[in-house]
């Protein structure tokens, strides 16, 4: 066989028992075992783990270590909303200035604008909270989001509490909606920004559901409510909250009028500034709001977790079957090679040609019979260039062994290819490498016939050491060690085990049989059968290796690809840390 003694996803389940250590600790223990999680194969949900995965490092980086190592930082609000729902609008009123620039073409708001207080530059100036983004400081202009976190300072923010203008959640630009989700799961309170118009869509919903998910404390600001329908809009909306379990989240309503220097009437944002200030001021409130989110996101890991050691099992099972079905593949090409071997076909053609002339036409017996006559006959090949009889027969053999080789392991690989490309994460390992894997490598015929020579050579250095101790007979013996040789590599092929009744295999089997009884003269019955046992073996095991070899150009494609053995049990082993960790606080 090739080789092969276990799938790809079986691993040994991790039962050591859990280190209690500090919290942070525990927690930057399990963000290292998830990020080195790999969802490589083409799988069904496969880009919802990867965005799980990136979902639980970022907010790892981003809030909770930062948070659990600082309790009293000031508490990071993040206002969060739809394309052209008012956000910076919101942002620039509750200051009375333009410290983010809201805009009318979508995207609005496309690079962060983090407001703080004077007294709490510092806390955010630093990479303690989304140290992924570069800190920026300079006008209100809109730019890349990946130009990083432009950093505003205004005295009308009171200490404690800053704001921070996301991009869009539902944004026609990819980078700024992975930013805005980013962003939200960096905050210690949301404030989610809607329309009259727009507070039934799905995406507001979907990101109000995941703030419940997580545990996250919200408000939630209705804009451009026309007069006449306040308080109608005001309470269907409420009712979706109750519903949605955000009963306990802050709503405020803001009245559709004209703005007043681009900015919303006092009137209209003075409930949610004051409470925004009484956050700031009040810390039992504040701590609160900061533990409330802190416990909730805390607590939402566990099924996240979840959900990505699932996926890891759809990619370990992936893979395995993947591995499965190549080394099948070559499997099945071992045993064509050994079935050929052994039913003595390759005793066809040219190479019993050869083996008639060296044994049928009576040269290797008169070579028996006169020692005169085999240096006459050695003599003659060295002077003409000729090789002897001995030479064909191992040239023959050696053509229709590698061959053979050849041919098991083109189709070895063409099996593997169309079996992959039905396989779930198949088609795409081998997308770009179709043409080149459907046959055997490129060097694979040199390699063979390498192989196949070192084994005839293996097979004279038998017959050699096991007439090493009868050197009167074997100097008798014209035909010399190449003769014995011959014969032993002839009997591998030509097992009385399973020979078949063709004319050709008959005359074959019978010169061998001649060859093996005065090889048995000279060596003994037990010592010839020990050879060609022998000499079948090794030829078996250069076959493992080069088919194993062929089967590896498959399954080396899964490592790197699909999850690291044990993984999955290294991250159920860093969870169970991390909750044992949360008991003995």
């Amino acid at each position: 066989m090739c080789g092969l003694t276990t799938s790809w996803g079986t691993s040994t389940s991790v039962t050591a028992p859990a280190d209690l250590r500090p919290v942070p600790d525990a927690l930057q223990e399990l963000r290292d075992r998830v990020a080195a999680l790999r969802f490589g194969l083409a799988v069904p949900g496969r880009d919802d783990a990867v965005r799980g995965a990136r979902g639980i490092v970022d907010q790892v980086d981003d809030y909770l270590l930062p948070r659990l190592r600082d309790l009293d930082a000031p508490m990071l609000t993040v206002v969060g909303g739809s394309t052209g729902a008012g956000k910076s609008t919101l942002v620039n009123s509750l200051l009375g200035a333009e410290v983010t620039q809201a805009g009318v073409l979508r995207p609005t708001t496309r690079s962060p604008v983090l407001v703080c207080s004077p007294a709490d530059r510092a806390a955010f100036a630093e990479e303690r909270v989304l140290p992924g983004l570069v800190r920026i400081t300079g006008t209100a202009e809109g730019g890349d989001p990946h130009a990083g976190l432009r950093l505003v300072v205004h005295d009308a923010l009171p200490p404690g509490l800053a704001l921070l203008d996301a991009p869009d959640v539902d944004s026609v630009v990819t980078a700024n909606r992975d930013l805005a989700d980013q962003l939200l799961a960096a905050a210690d309170l949301w404030i989610f920004v809607t329309t009259a118009a727009r507070y039934a869509d799905a995406v507001p919903w979907d990101v109000l559901h995941t703030a419940v998910q997580r545990g996250t404390a919200v408000a939630v600001v209705l804009d451009r409510v026309p007069p006449e329908a306040r308080t109608e809009v005001a309470d269907d909306l409420a009712g979706m909250m109750r519903r949605a379990g955000l009963e306990a989240a802050r709503l405020f309503v803001v009245g559709e009028g004209p703005l007043a220097d681009g900015r919303l009437p006092d009137a209209e944002i003075a409930p949610l500034r004051e409470w925004l200030r009484g956050l700031a001021t009040d810390r039992e409130q504040r701590d609160a709001v900061v533990r409330q989110t802190l416990a909730g996101a805390l607590d939402s890991l566990d099924a996240r977790v979840l959900d990505l050691l699932a996926a890891v099992e759809d990619q370990e099972g992936a893979a395995d079957t993947l591995w499965l079905t190549a080394d099948a593949a070559y499997r099945d090409a071992r045993e064509e090679v050994d079935e050929s071997v052994a039913s003595g076909s390759l005793l066809r053609g040219e190479v019993l040609e050869r083996w008639q002339e060296f044994v049928g036409t009576g040269e290797w017996m008169r070579g028996l019979q006169a020692a005169v006559g085999r240096m006459r006959d050695r003599i003659g090949a060295a002077f003409t260039g000729r090789p002897t009889s001995t030479d064909g027969v191992q040239q023959s053999i050696g053509s229709s062994v590698t061959g053979l080789l050849v041919a098991a392991a083109d189709a070895a690989a063409e099996r593997t290819v169309t079996a992959w490309r039905s396989l779930p994460g198949g088609g795409e390992l081998i997308a770009d490498r179709g043409r080149e894997l459907e046959a055997a490598s490129p060097g694979f015929d040199e390699a063979a016939d390498d192989e196949v020579r070192d084994w005839q050579g293996h097979v004279l250095a038998l017959v050699r050491a096991e007439g090493a101790g009868k050197r009167n007979q074997a100097r008798m013996m014209s035909w010399g060690i190449n003769g014995a040789g011959a014969v032993v590599m002839v009997a591998v092929f030509a097992s009385t085990a399973a020979i078949p009744t063709g004319a050709e295999i008959a005359v074959g089997a019978g010169t061998t049989a001649v060859g093996q009884r005065v090889l048995e003269a000279v060596f003994g019955d037990a010592a010839v059968r020990s050879l060609a046992a022998r000499a079948r073996a090794d030829l078996g095991a250069r076959s493992d290796r080069l088919l194993g070899a062929e089967r590896d150009r498959f399954t080396g494609l899964i490592i790197g690809t699909a999850p690291a053995p044990q993984s999955a049990e290294a991250v159920r082993a860093a969870a169970a840390g991390l909750a044992a960790a949360r008991r003995t606080r």
